[in-house]
C-alpha cells in the first residue's frame, strides 16, 4: 500500500475538511515552521524550537532569541540586520 499522503503532505490529516485553500495555506505555514533552519548565533543548521509566538530557541547552542511566528527568520527582518 502506497503513501496517502503524496500530494497533500502535513495537511493530510485533515482529509476532505475545511477546504482545499485553507489547506494548501496552512501546510505551506507548517512546512516553513519544521524546516531546518541555521542558527545565527553557533551557525549549526538544526531544527528550531519554537517556545511561544516569536520566541525560538536553539537545541545545540541554548540561545533564545526573537524572529518571525512561524519562522525563525523573517525576510524583513533579514534586511534589517544587513543594513
Amino acid at each position: 500500500m502506497g503513501r496517502r499522503t503524496k500530494s497533500v503532505g502535513i495537511a493530510g490529516r485533515f482529509g476532505s475538511r475545511y477546504g482545499a485553500s485553507l489547506r494548501k495555506k496552512w501546510r505551506k505555514v507548517m512546512e516553513r515552521r519544521y524546516l531546518k533552519y541555521e542558527c545565527p548565533f553557533c551557525g549549526v543548521k538544526v531544527r528550531m524550537k519554537r517556545l511561544s509566538l516569536g520566541i525560538w530557541y536553539c537545541p545545540s547552542c541554548g540561545r533564545v532569541f526573537a524572529g518571525g511566528a512561524y519562522q525563525p527568520y523573517t525576510s524583513i527582518g533579514r534586511v534589517a540586520k544587513t543594513s
